[in-house]
């Protein structure tokens, strides 16, 4: 007898094969059949009108910390996601040395954005080596997930304080390259590391990964080569515009060293630069020698909260640190005289802004929550529109919103590359073997976005409405793919004998719903949630950890562990 059965859906395998309707058998986690099905099951669920799909992976989260006091990864197990790959960006909360642990909490909260408070009280902190860590959370998770080895863990547990703006002696990297030995042996998916400049610790100051030089992190990608099943992934300054010739360089022989695909996060896809078009170039680099470079882009667009008041993306434009830097107060001062906003207008436009450039279009911010009085009946319109009507300039008008609330509005960019080029040059991206779907950063940046919704938002808005790309290959692009580049075995797709790992949708009603704020982490912290709509279950591992848009509490997941669960992927021999 089966465990499962669901029947009458369309099955839309992974594979990017056209859907067809047929039945889905699931025993002991496993799918045993497909087509037409007579067997009796434990379960039947009528899928009819439904799309039966592999469950989706997400290929970049930071749900390290997070899976402690919420095993299910929501909101991504509400979109579909049964898979995801954490320790991302050299950032890990093992290996941990004797007394680290309020420089790592301190570490996470300023450069990925989990409340401190819910770091403090959500976790004990009680492991050690990786393996251990590892240990903490197999068998008490609701989604399969694997983590890699950060770099920046993996240093301040060998050179502890010297950590941070100091070389490695040669001792140090061959103890570095001995954790990580260690590490990678029980189980971590591979090596993770950041020479990206907007990475800084609680301290403000770069993060430990950012002092090393090309020979310590060479070294550290060569004792992958000794792991069945591992993989790399790094971050650095050109993800965020272009790329320099050494940066280039450097990622081609991590590659080449590790002999392993190697993904960076995030690229944008906008017609009107087409940075992403030298970016992409560096998978030709390495395809040309022999190693494998991937870049991860988002398929949708929007979802990133601003704040005066809080760290985001502001306080990265070059040259407002002297004002963002400041007590609220003084910052507020600051803000009102017409000189430094005129100052930090010129810095914002300016071609040293890069890509944070677009931040200083004053007229295309959306008002989320306000506070103050004067600023009741702004919420949900945009500041062009209100600095038109009070006769000010669009930065003025915006300014002077947020110091009424003492810089704590919600502001919500309008995305600038919005336009049928942009989504057409996104297209071909999505089809290029050089980049991947994904980079939500689940986990991380709790107050500033809600990546998670990315596979409903896609399906709802890029697929249906926009109707840019058909059903089936959207689902390969997030499912079997971004499997296939880390060797997830058997899964990923719809086949016999594979993980049960399944998502069941309406696709006329898939959708991410709107982003708002739930109060839910430890110590009453906040985050931006968002539900799904039109998913009806999702399954990992064949038990349900969703039913129509909540949790069951099942814990079914696996935590991958490479070589056991994971298989060595193949680069490009030229």
């Amino acid at each position: 007898m089966l465990d499962l059965l669901v029947q009458g859906g369309t099955v839309v395998d992974g594979t990017g094969s056209k859907g067809a309707r047929a039945d889905v058998g699931v025993r002991n986690g496993r799918i045993v059949a497909t087509g037409k099905i007579d067997e009796a099951a434990t379960r039947t669920i009528d899928a009819n009108g439904l799309v039966v799909s592999p469950g989706f992976v997400d290929p970049h989260t930071h749900y390290d910390a997070q899976l402690f006091w919420d095993p299910f990864a929501s909101p991504s197990n509400l979109h579909g996601v049964t898979t995801v790959i954490g320790g991302n960006c050299g950032f890990t909360l093992a290996p941990l040395a004797p007394g680290d642990a309020d420089y790592i909490r301190q570490m996470m909260a300023k450069v990925e954005g989990m409340p401190l408070v819910a770091l403090e009280n959500g976790i004990d902190w009680d492991w050690s080596s990786f393996g251990s860590y590892l240990d903490r959370l197999d068998g008490k998770i609701g989604i399969n997930a694997g983590f890699l080895v950060g770099h920046c863990a993996l240093r301040r547990t060998v050179m502890r304080d010297a950590a941070v703006g100091n070389d490695a002696t040669p001792e140090h990297v061959q103890a570095m390259v001995k954790l990580l030995h260690e590490s990678l042996e029980a189980g971590g998916l591979g090596f993770s590391s950041s020479k990206a400049y907007t990475h800084e610790d609680g301290d403000s100051q770069p993060v430990p990964s950012r002092a090393s030089n090309r020979e310590e992190i060479l070294a550290l990608t060569s004792a992958v080569r000794d792991h069945p099943g591992t993989t790399l992934e790094f971050i650095i300054d050109g993800c965020l515009g272009k790329f320099k010739e050494d940066e280039i360089d450097l990622m081609v022989e991590m590659s080449l060293t590790a002999g392993r695909p190697l993904n960076w996060n995030v690229m944008g896809v906008n017609a009107k630069n087409r940075n992403y078009e030298h970016q992409l170039s560096a998978g030709t680099r390495a395809r040309e020698r022999g190693g494998r470079i991937v870049a991860l882009t988002m398929p949708t667009l929007g979802g990133l909260k601003m704040s005066f008041h809080d760290f985001c993306a502001l306080f990265l434009i070059p040259g407002w640190s002297e004002v963002m830097s400041l007590p609220v107060p003084q910052r507020i001062e600051k803000m009102k005289d017409p000189a430094v906003r005129k100052q930090m207008d010129d810095l914002a436009c300016s071609k040293d802004a890069g890509v944070l450039r677009d931040l200083s279009r004053w007229d295309c911010y959306e008002i989320g929550e306000t506070f103050a009085p004067e600023n009741e009946g702004l919420f949900g319109r945009v500041s062009g529109d209100i600095a038109k009507e009070r006769g000010q300039s669009a930065q003025d008008a915006l300014f002077d919103i947020v110091i009424a609330d003492g810089l704590r509005t919600g502001l919500w960019p309008i995305p600038a590359d919005d336009d049928p080029e942009s989504w057409q040059a996104r297209t071909e991206v999505w089809r290029d073997e050089r980049a991947l779907i994904g980079g939500s950063d689940a986990g991380a940046h709790l107050d500033r976005m809600c990546g998670a919704r990315y596979p409903s938002a896609f399906l709802g808005d890029v697929v249906r409405d926009r109707g840019l790309i058909p059903l089936e290959e959207a689902i390969h692009l997030m499912t079997d793919a971004p499997a296939r580049l880390f060797g997830l075995r058997e899964r990923g797709r719809i086949a016999e004998g594979w993980h049960a790992d399944l998502v069941l949708f309406d696709p006329q009603a898939i959708q991410a719903g709107p982003i708002h704020t739930r109060a839910d982490l430890p110590g009453g912290t906040e985050r931006l949630f968002s539900e799904a709509q039109g998913v009806k279950h999702v399954f990992v591992n064949g038990v349900e950890v969703v039913c129509d848009g909540k949790e069951t509490g099942n814990l079914p997941g696996t935590l991958l562990r490479s070589g056991r669960d994971t298989e060595t992927v193949a680069i490009p021999a030229g």
